[in-house]
């Protein structure tokens, strides 16, 4: 018995346009898949079906691995999320300007500003308490000379503990919070 022979099937080519007109899509789009080009016809590039079914069927593979392999755009450790990195400033922006309005309103002061207030303080303080002893021994002479010298030994650690405690502001604030939370 005789075998049958079938005809081979030619590839139908289509040119860009009728090939968009027929998927639906301009040829602006056509040209980002890249799909290559079968054969030319003078100026005319041709293409089959086949080629553009295989370009989309690569690019969805190639999406699909890219998801499975590690996912580069989300779970990238290095790539910053876009949207949290813009709330952020956004949250930083609104915190800085509440507080810039309770600095206007005068309800915040900067720790360096409380700093140099009570080292001022401390030197208004200082002259005072440096001339008490002579005061009191003008006021009642009769006292000794050794409880003036035991009171001006008081005075004077009086003294050391004012001008540290504009040295110590900071520890004050961080005991503070600490106790607030």
């Amino acid at each position: 018995m005789a075998r049958i022979q079938t005809p081979e099937i030619e590839a139908v080519l289509l040119n860009k346009t009728d090939l968009c007109k027929s998927l639906g899509i301009s040829t602006q789009a056509f040209d980002k898949w890249d799909v290559p080009v079968h054969s030319k016809k003078g100026r005319e590039c041709l293409y089959t079906m086949s080629d553009v079914v295989g370009n989309r069927v690569a690019n969805e593979r190639k999406k699909h691995l890219l998801g499975k392999a590690g996912k580069p755009d989300d779970d990238d450790p290095d790539k910053p999320n876009i949207d949290f990195e813009r709330w952020r400033l956004t949250r930083a922006q609104a915190d800085g300007q509440e507080l810039k309005n309770e600095k206007d309103r005068k309800e915040v002061v900067e720790v360096l500003f409380a700093t140099f207030v009570l080292s001022r303080i401390a030197a208004q303080i200082a002259p005072v308490l440096d001339q008490t002893h002579i005061r009191m021994k003008r006021k009642f002479p009769e006292t000794p000379e050794r409880l003036i010298d035991a009171f001006r030994a008081e005075v004077i650690k009086s003294q050391n503990t004012i001008a540290e405690l504009a040295n110590g502001i900071e520890d004050l604030l961080d005991e503070y919070i600490g106790r607030a939370d």
